[in-house]
């Protein structure tokens, strides 16, 4: 089983603020995208990685990531899914794909085998977790409209893991038909294919605002306090 890893990093990171993009910023000593790597790299069934970064910020890219000959590392597009797209398009040996988040550096080895099982039975499975709160649909005035059952609500992680033809028709049909996701999983649901849910953690966070550098500090600190 050959396993593509496309590393989506090429966000502005408007909501962290300050003058360090999120992908760059340290955590524990060592960059947020280096931890994110080091999630896969040594990983038997994953045979190549794509790093797709913004157009300014590929050598400086490629300079962190010298140490690790596996990752390719290309310019982005317009949107993360123009981004995603030129990452998978870029993968030339691989059957299946994880497209995963490069500010999501806090994946489990556990969970991520989970997902590596379903994949190759289910050809399309993705990470999320049960909802917490209470969710309301509102209008654009902000009246709530209705309060969707929350036992059918998950939050959405990733990686999401894909066949490598069945996400790149999804795309392709996409850019085709002028549609643009929120996430990868939502353009192979519009293709008619069923998408799997496979429970996740609720540390496998996404870095996006300066709370969750906190947070994300907290949650290594409380691993390395468990390994001991």
């Amino acid at each position: 089983m050959n396993i593509g890893v496309v590393i989506a990093a090429a966000g502005q990171g408007k909501r962290m603020g300050g003058p360090v993009k999120k992908q760059f910023i340290e955590l524990a000593g060592k960059p947020v995208l280096l931890h994110t790597l080091d999630l896969f790299v040594g990983l038997e069934y994953v045979k190549e990685i794509v790093v797709v970064t913004a157009e300014e910020d590929v050598e400086r890219t490629r300079k962190l990531l010298a140490a690790y000959p596996q990752a390719l590392v290309i310019p982005g597009g317009a949107e993360r899914q123009d981004s995603v797209y030129l990452g998978i398009t870029a993968l030339s040996s691989s059957d299946y794909v994880m497209i995963h988040d490069g500010a999501r550096p806090f994946l489990s080895c556990s969970t991520l085998e989970k997902l590596v099982d379903a994949v190759r039975v289910k050809r399309a499975a993705i990470l999320a977790v049960p909802v917490k709160d209470t969710i309301k649909r509102t209008d654009e005035t902000g009246v709530v409209m209705d309060t969707p059952p929350r036992k059918s609500l998950w939050a959405v992680q990733t990686p999401q893991a894909f066949a490598l033809s069945d996400i790149l028709a999804a795309h392709e049909q996409a850019r085709k038909d002028g549609f643009l996701g929120t996430d990868d999983a939502s353009l192979v649901e519009r293709i008619g294919q069923a998408v799997h849910v496979v429970e996740g953690e609720y540390t496998n966070i996404k870095l996006t605002t300066p709370e969750d550098i906190v947070f994300g500090e907290a949650i290594l600190k409380w691993r390395r306090e468990r390994e001991q």
